[in-house]
């Protein structure tokens, strides 16, 4: 947040006197270098705390961020939008090669899907990540360590990740929300993080509009596709989705397919066969109304404009179009 201040989760320094904390910057690195600071403010009610660096910085050393970050909201629509968010999470313990007495949590650089309409009475925003793999300690969260991460959307700093709600499974995670820090802040501590961390002082300036789209370019819908397509009908789509990176990666078909529904998470890849394992998705999709386009949508956030997505929309108008011909000779 500036060449002294360092933006976090207030639970993470909760109960610590303030001179108590410690910042680590590049931990555990050839370029780690740590320092004092102290609690400029802790909020409970919000869950976001700042902290004041007291030691003198390092020669040679300084924090990752030199400027105040661009804040935004997600906006309050039926949309999936990608984020990142860095932090070391307990899954991430690792024994070092040279000391085996020694254990250290490595960086998780987490990429996902916001749902954005997701716990809207807690206020939070639901993260949708690849989960860990097993954990041998089911009392406590693989994802132990990763609040105060940052939460990215396209360069725009949109939330702090704040908890992980065992209930929600190990593929989701709870960020507080910066448009909401307008709500539960109080005018005073507004104004320490519109100082020091650069935050607007309205929330009118931080909000993502939802992008308009013109009806020419938005996507086809295919909710009122028959769940009894034959699989010929599939053929051309199923060929499109395959041919594309996010589809033949596993870990990442697995992360998409957890940010559309647990039916649909269900079918995570199982089958050395990609096309198989399509084939079944979109049966499946097809048998649970809307979640095909939610699908298809979550798919171009992850790619981008690419050849690949312009072809997969071109096999879903196809389809769309020879369902509403079929309908239309009866």
């Amino acid at each position: 947040m500036g060449p002294r201040w360092v933006l976090t989760a207030a639970h993470v320094v909760r109960g610590a006197e303030p001179t108590d904390p410690t910042v680590r910057f590049e931990a555990d690195r050839a370029g780690e270098w740590r320092a004092s600071a102290r609690v400029a403010l802790a909020s409970d009610k919000a869950d976001v705390a700042l902290l004041e660096i007291t030691d003198p910085v390092p020669e040679g050393a300084r924090p990752a961020a030199v400027a105040p970050p661009t804040y935004g909201a997600v906006p309050d629509t039926d949309a999936a939008l990608p984020f990142t968010a860095v932090g070391f999470p307990r899954f991430k313990l690792r024994r070092d090669a040279t000391s085996l007495s020694t254990f250290y949590r490595d960086s998780c650089h987490a990429v996902g899907l916001i749902s954005a309409l997701s716990n809207r009475r807690e206020g939070t925003l639901e993260l949708a990540v690849t989960p860990p793999g097993a954990d041998s300690d089911p009392d406590r969260s693989p994802w132990e360590g990763m609040s105060g991460a940052a939460v990215w959307h396209e360069g725009t700093l949109i939330g702090l990740v704040s908890a992980h709600h065992r209930t929600d499974g190990p593929g989701r995670l709870a960020a507080v929300r910066v448009d909401r820090w307008y709500e539960l802040l109080t005018s005073d501590e507004l104004d320490l993080l519109h100082r020091h961390a650069g935050l607007p002082a309205t929330p009118a300036d931080p909000a993502l509009p939802a992008e308009p789209q013109d009806a020419a370019e938005r996507p086809v819908g295919l909710t009122e596709l028959p769940d009894n397509l034959p699989l010929r009908e599939l053929d051309g789509l199923a060929t499109a989705l395959t041919a594309l990176p996010t589809v033949g990666d596993r870990t990442a078909l697995a992360l998409v397919l957890n940010s559309v529904d647990p039916v649909v998470a269900a079918m995570s890849p199982r089958s050395s066969a990609v096309r198989l394992d399509v084939l079944g998705i979109l049966r499946t999709c097809l048998r649970y109304r809307g979640t095909l386009d939610q699908l298809l949508e979550a798919i171009r956030l992850v790619e981008g404009d690419s050849v690949g997505v312009a072809r997969m929309d071109q096999e879903a108008v196809k389809l769309a179009r020879r369902h509403r011909g079929a309908d239309d000779g009866r």
